[in-house]
């Protein structure tokens, strides 16, 4: 790839960004040597490690790089025999340890939290070298200092030099605090010239003040002077240095030595680590600019959906949607300078580079790029003063070396094709080159301002117009990329605008040819018709999500509803079991109580009578739902539900009257409720006409059946209170009679008065086992419902 172009197209100022996001040196190496490739599984495999990369970071961080720097040149001396210093051996053995480190967090993330088997792969080939970072870690301290434990004999000339360190400054520190020498003094101290200790002393008492002068003060007042007394002593003490540096060149030959037996391994694990840093240093890049993985591909084709250039601010760049390759490989864009048709240009050539070097790109999922031979980009001012260019000359001087040099993999991004002469001339010309690129089906993007090139567009097959939106409201563009549609001049209508004379307006209109304001009229046209089409999409969509949402809410009431409804089945039939269980232990009790009483008193109970009364309780016990319906609908093609029948409602376990039939459903009174069932669902109780047959038999009874016309509910608004208490006693006598277990008492919420003097009379009466206040739906504090014994 042209080095001009990846300028052009600012890819450099990607490569700065990515590699900041390097947590080493030799990562930092590697984003900088990143340039696109043009191979389709190479880049499948670099965007498949950022990818897996991209995964790790955000489950479990970054990889932990600490400690690993940069050990080639070090390496290399020590395979050549040279020694290395403390901090070269404590760089290497740093980087091996980080490295094995890396190994494991890699392996650990692959196995128990996301499969990364790139990564792991790469991981997977550092070698560790334990006995290495031992040896050296057992010699080198964190601040790179041979330690006193490296060797025995490092250790005991360490000792002695301390030991003659001391020896050395108690003899000084006696001889500066005797009175005698201190008055030759210019301080009381002890300082160091060279490796020697040393006095100073006044200038004047040289002569009476024995030693070796080592140094003197700028002023020359004072001498650093080592006494006689001691000269023996720091002799003795540069011996044991000279020895200490002997002993320690030892030690670090020694080192060196067995790190050079790993030198090939780890210069290996520096080029692994080198691309895991890599990895993740793409991964954190992605990251930041919220760019995700896009689908490749090697024939040509590009889809972008919300592309943004990544170098604008988010807050001010406007993504584009753009696609080429399928049903047209050129898209001519026109429009006004200061439009956006330059950034898009680059947006569609930067996004490609990045695909092409294993980057994720800012647009959403789903966008698709290609891998091209080469990007070829003319874009900018190419004027040159020194070579006597024109900017006419420069682009077509660079135009004229893409012509040379494209292929039908290439892409070919021109801006202001045409620009710099004479129009007509300038039109032809590029028209010329559109028809020879497009002819070696090259993938192009052009800008221009020649209208020519609309009319070209539009009547030639594999080649679309598009614009910038540009928003005459405001005279200000929306950097909008609106492929199909032909740009505007708005010249005349920015005129209006900016308040020209209207006579001047038209007498411009009239210099335009009759078909260029055909041509402008389409385009006005169609511009309406996409911003029509937009605001009935935007209509749409938001219609779409309201009827999701509301989808939505009703799937979660649906199933809250069956859940409750299973569960209140789930508690009615375990009460039911239990009241029946235990039915069943008391007859069993008094069976047994009758047989020993048989055997007792020699009555005759018949066995086979014990049995079949079991077998009676036994079939008492309830069924499971789905018994319930089969039962049910066995029950209704034997017996037909007819309207005033009482029925068994299996999905809500309550029973109800039949107010209506329609068809396969039923109308139900179910308490102060009427719900639509259907006949599948209800079992049939009691009969109405049973009822009708069997009424003169019972006319001595004083109990009414309940399917008589009772009603559930009594009215007792506008009422006063003493004549309100006798109908809700005659209401309630009535309601037990006909067997009615819940009913409801209508009293308004007014003041108050007659609400409190009925629930006290409720208290006290003997049919009433509870009451409430309506629930939401029943009427609420305006009506008491009653539950009746």
């Amino acid at each position: 790839m042209d080095a001009k172009i990846l300028t052009t197209l600012e890819y450099p100022k990607i490569i700065y960004r990515l590699s900041h996001h390097a947590s080493t040196a030799i990562g930092k190496e590697a984003c900088e040597a990143l340039h696109p490739v043009s191979d389709l599984e190479a880049v499948k495999d670099m965007l498949q490690m950022t990818d897996e990369a991209y995964a790790a970071d955000r489950l479990k961080g970054s990889a932990p790089f600490g400690g690993i720097v940069d050990i080639k040149a070090p390496l290399h001396r020590a395979r050549i025999g040279g020694t290395l210093n403390p901090a070269e051996l404590l760089d290497i053995a740093l980087t091996a340890r980080g490295g094995r480190r890396v190994k494991k967090h890699v392996a650990v993330l692959h196995e128990d939290h996301h499969p990364i088997p790139k990564l792991q792969f790469t991981a997977d080939q550092i070698s560790e070298h334990k006995p290495l970072e031992d040896a050296i870690f057992d010699c080198i301290d964190e601040q790179a200092e041979v330690m006193d434990s490296a060797s025995p004999e490092l250790a005991s000339i360490r000792r002695e030099l301390r030991s003659g360190e001391g020896r050395i400054r108690e003899k000084l520190e006696q001889m500066i605090r005797s009175a005698s020498v201190q008055k030759m003094l210019q301080d009381a101290i002890i300082t160091l010239r060279g490796d020697r200790y040393v006095i100073p002393v006044k200038q004047e008492y040289r002569s009476h003040f024995g030693g070796i002068v080592h140094d003197q003060s700028g002023s020359g007042a004072t001498l650093f002077i080592e006494p006689e007394a001691i000269v023996a002593m720091n002799n003795k003490l540069r011996e044991l240095k000279a020895g200490e540096l002997r002993e320690i060149e030892k030690i670090l030959q020694k080192l060196t030595a067995l790190a050079s037996d790993y030198v090939e391994d780890l210069l290996i694990n520096q080029d692994l680590l080198g691309q895991i840093d890599f990895a993740y240093a793409k991964a954190r890049l992605a990251h930041e600019m919220k760019a995700s993985l896009p689908r490749m591909n090697d024939r040509g084709f590009l889809k972008l959906k919300r592309g943004r250039h990544p170098l604008i601010a988010a807050d001010k760049v406007v993504p584009i949607d753009v696609e080429l390759g399928n049903n047209y490989t050129a898209i001519i864009v026109t429009g006004p300078n200061t439009g956006g048709k330059t950034v898009s240009l680059k947006t569609i050539g930067l996004l490609s580079l990045m695909a092409m070097s294993g980057l994720f790109v800012p647009a959403e999922d789903g966008s698709q790029l290609c891998v091209f031979d080469a990007i070829y980009a003319d874009i900018g001012d190419e004027q040159s003063i020194e070579q006597s260019l024109s900017t006419f000359s420069s682009h077509l001087k660079n135009i004229i070396r893409i012509l040379g040099c494209m292929t039908s993999k290439s892409l070919v991004l021109l801006d202001e094709l045409g620009a710099g002469t004479d129009p007509a001339e300038g039109s032809a010309l590029a028209i010329a080159i559109l028809e020879h690129v497009h002819a070696m089906d090259c993938r192009i993007v052009a800008t221009t301002h020649y209208s020519e090139l609309k009319a070209y567009a539009y009547n030639r097959k594999g080649v679309i117009n598009a614009s910038m939106e540009f928003d005459v409201a405001t005279l200000s563009p929306t950097y909008r990329l609106l492929v199909g549609v032909p740009g505007r001049s708005n010249a005349f209508a920015i005129a209006e605008r900016l308040g020209l004379q209207r006579s001047i307006i038209e007498h411009a209109r009239g210099e335009v040819s009759e078909e260029d304001q055909r041509v402008e009229n389409m385009i006005a046209s169609l511009e309406e018709n996409r911003l029509g089409a937009e605001t009935e999409r935007q209509t749409a969509e938001s219609l779409r999500r309201e009827l999701e949402e509301q989808r939505a809410r009703y799937e979660a009431e649906r199933r809250r509803f069956e859940e409750q409804k299973e569960k209140l089945l789930h508690k009615a039939q375990e009460e039911a079991r239990e009241a029946v269980a235990k039915a069943k232990r008391e007859a069993e009790q008094i069976i047994a109580d009758l047989r020993q009483l048989a055997k007792e008193e020699g009555a005759s109970v018949k066995e086979h009578k014990l049995i079949e009364a079991r077998r009676r309780l036994e079939e008492a016990a309830p069924e499971l739902q789905k018994e319930r319906r089969g039962t049910a609908k066995a029950k209704g093609k034997a017996a037909k539900v007819e309207a005033g029948d009482e029925v068994m409602v299996y999905s809500l376990n309550q029973k109800g009257t039949v107010v209506e039939i329609h068809g396969t459903d039923a109308t139900v009174q179910l308490g102060i409720l009427k719900m639509k069932v259907a006949l599948d669902d209800m079992e049939l109780l009691k009969s109405t006409a049973a009822v009708k047959t069997q009424q003169p038999k019972q006319s001595a009874s004083l109990k009414r059946s309940r399917d008589e016309n009772v009603k559930m509910e009594l009215d007792l608004r506008g009422e006063n209170l003493e004549e309100a208490i006798m109908e809700v006693d005659r209401f309630l006598d009535e309601a037990f009679l006909s067997g009615l277990g819940q009913v409801s008492i209508i009293h308004g919420k007014g003041t108050g008065v007659l609400r409190a003097g009925i629930q006290q009379y409720l208290r006290k009466h003997s049919h009433v086992k509870s009451f409430r206040l309506g629930n939401y739906g029943e009427g609420g504090v305006g009506v008491t419902v009653a539950e009746l014994k």
